[in-house]
């Protein structure tokens, strides 16, 4: 192996082409399907060798693909959806946590979905987007053209429509709130299969986002799902998983019928490490949100039958989310504008057989209290862990990370260190530059604030207003932009509209179809209402009975913050407004 330090220039190498018109280098081009899944881990396949999940379809997939067997995401969602969109690293592009503030993309990056349509592809996404919730950030404001989603980390999401069960779930469709019909999962690649087909007959190359929100908590599903898993200790999330099987297996059979078969680009990867990572882990450590292997090493196949690439095999060099851009882009033959770069390589030199760069990788992300060093960074076969102390791990010899061999790899461990300094100081200066939600925009009308937008705050499913924590008590600051200064109107609730329900009234549990309820919303002795825009602070009394606080107010144009909170009687702060709805009067 070679010894070497490394250029931050090399890490960040992949340029895009300059254009300013954008053409089809090869005809057909080929159309792209990119699956992602959540929580599912490196272990959650019976193809990597879980002993009791059945996916044949999976199996299938795993064997006609090349299979990056390497492959690193961040140990949360949005960090890695960030990643993937955008090809450049979370701390980089802003979107770095699920929530907490810190969970849109910046404007400045764009996504895989502006890039594909600029290039004339019919482009979709259906299910999962949690990068962002307002106009400039939402799918169909980031090159999307066919839109089936929701919003928040899941259905249950703070973001998302009240009490949506995953059988017959609210979502959008191209901007309007639809009630489907079956279960969620089942939607997803059903619309997404409809859309292709459309597409075909058009004859239109697509390139098709289905994220599905498939295993994540709430493990809802029918039990003729879960009953063959009852002895797992994972029912309902292997059910789960299963279902996504089924899906594969139509998806396939869709390409097939349709002849799209041979020219599609098909990639199959998950998000983050399991959430059951304690049951079967394929011998790692660790799972969703851990620096360990099991945290962020997940899945990647890679098939495209009539690409020309390599015959399905195993691709043992290590490999980041956020290649997949510059790889699409590299074996699309499309050109994207000058200044327009990328974090990740492309990949296409290792799909065809060809050299590729010795490099490192650093596989870090924000939740609620970012750390220089909290990192896991990656070379070759090396994992350097330098938080607590330098652990450096050999994970061919020790998959496990059971013994730090740091003191006998001093310039390993030198090396690997020297180039992290360098990309941490290309990250840090913007680490707490904040992605504003824009207010008094002719695009969007109004804008909807929910907890988990609220600044280093972690509230963002619906039990953070079912049942609020203590650290709520006075929410958090949300970050916005004022286009146009004027008068504004803002709605205070501490329930969403939808939920039609008074500020101190408490709320029956959420029965879904299937699986655990969502629990029963406290009642609250809410008199006071504390709002704070900027500087200004001001209290409203004798509110606790009303839905919402309707507050009109004066805001210049550009950057504020804005913070509110109910208290009692005795002005002690209970909760933080957990949704506000704000309108340029």
């Amino acid at each position: 192996m070679t010894k070497k330090l490394f250029s931050l220039q090399a890490f960040l190498g992949y340029t895009a082409a300059a254009a300013t018109a954008v053409s089809f280098a090869q005809s057909p081009p080929p159309n792209v399907i990119i699956v992602l899944t959540d929580d599912q881990g490196y272990g959650d396949l019976e193809c990597h060798g879980n002993p009791y999940l059945k996916t044949p379809h999976l199996n299938k997939l795993h064997d006609e693909s090349i299979r990056f067997t390497d492959f690193h995401v961040a140990p949360m969602s949005s960090p890695t959806r960030g990643q993937l969109l955008t090809g450049v690293h979370c701390l980089r592009n802003g979107c770095m946590a699920t929530c907490a503030g810190r969970s849109t993309i910046r404007e400045a990056f764009p996504t895989i979905g502006e890039i594909f349509s600029a290039a004339g592809y019919q482009t979709g996404i259906f299910g999962k987007w949690h990068v962002g919730y307002n106009w400039p950030n939402r799918p169909e404001d980031r090159g999307f053209k066919e839109c089936v989603y929701f919003d928040g980390f899941g259905l249950t999401g703070m973001g998302h429509y009240w009490n949506s069960d995953y059988y017959d779930p609210f979502y959008y469709h191209n901007g309007k709130l639809k009630r489907g019909k079956g279960y969620c999962n089942d939607i997803w690649f059903n619309e997404a299969m409809r859309w292709m087909a459309k597409c075909r007959k058009a004859g239109k190359p697509f390139l098709c986002y289905l994220p599905t929100n498939m295993a994540h908590f709430p493990e809802w599903i029918d039990s003729s799902w879960s009953a063959p898993y009852r002895s797992s200790g994972a029912a309902e999330f292997y059910g789960m998983i299963a279902n996504i099987d089924a899906g594969m297996g139509k998806l396939d059979s869709f390409l097939h019928a349709n002849q799209l078969y041979e020219n599609t680009i098909l990639i199959y990867l998950s998000d983050n490490g399991s959430t059951h990572s304690g049951i079967y882990n394929a011998g790692m450590t660790g799972g969703k949100c851990t620096r360990t292997e099991g945290g962020h090493r997940v899945p990647c196949f890679i098939r495209w039958p009539g690409g020309q690439l390599v015959p399905p095999c195993n691709i043992s060099t290590p490999a980041q989310v956020q290649d997949l851009l510059p790889t699409l882009i590299d074996l699309c033959h499309l050109k994207v504008p000058a200044g327009v770069s990328f974090d990740g390589m492309s990949l296409g030199p290792l799909l065809k057989g060809q050299a590729f760069p010795d490099r490192m990788m650093v596989v870090q992300y924000y939740q609620l209290n970012i750390k220089k060093y909290d990192a896991a960074i990656i070379w070759n076969q090396w994992r350097l862990l330098p938080l607590y102390g330098d652990q450096l791990y050999d994970i061919q010899r020790d998959p496990a990370q059971t013994n730090n061999i740091a003191a006998e790899h001093p310039e390993i461990v030198s090396a690997m260190k020297t180039f992290y300094e360098q990309w941490w100081q290309t990250m840090e200066p913007r680490l707490n530059d904040f992605v504003c939600t824009r207010i008094g925009s002719p695009h969007q009308k109004e804008v909807k604030l929910c907890s988990s937008l609220w600044q280093d705050v972690r509230a963002d499913g619906n039990n953070s207003a079912r049942q609020p924590k203590k650290e709520f008590a006075r929410g958090g600051p949300w970050h916005l932009y004022v286009e146009q200064a004027g008068t504004y109107v803002i709605e205070f609730r501490r329930w969403p509209r939808e939920a039609n329900t008074a500020i101190n009234a408490g709320m029956p549990p959420f029965i879904p179809r299937y699986g655990t309820p969502e629990p029963e919303g406290m009642a609250l002795p809410v008199e006071n209402i504390h709002i704070v825009i900027g500087s200004r602070d001001t209290c409203l009394q004798d509110i606790g009975k009303q839905k919402a606080v309707v507050f009109t107010t004066s805001l210049p144009a550009g950057k504020t913050t804005l913070q509110a909170w109910f208290s009692d009687k005795q002005d002690t702060a209970l909760c933080g407004v957990f949704y506000a709805y704000i309108r340029k009067k």
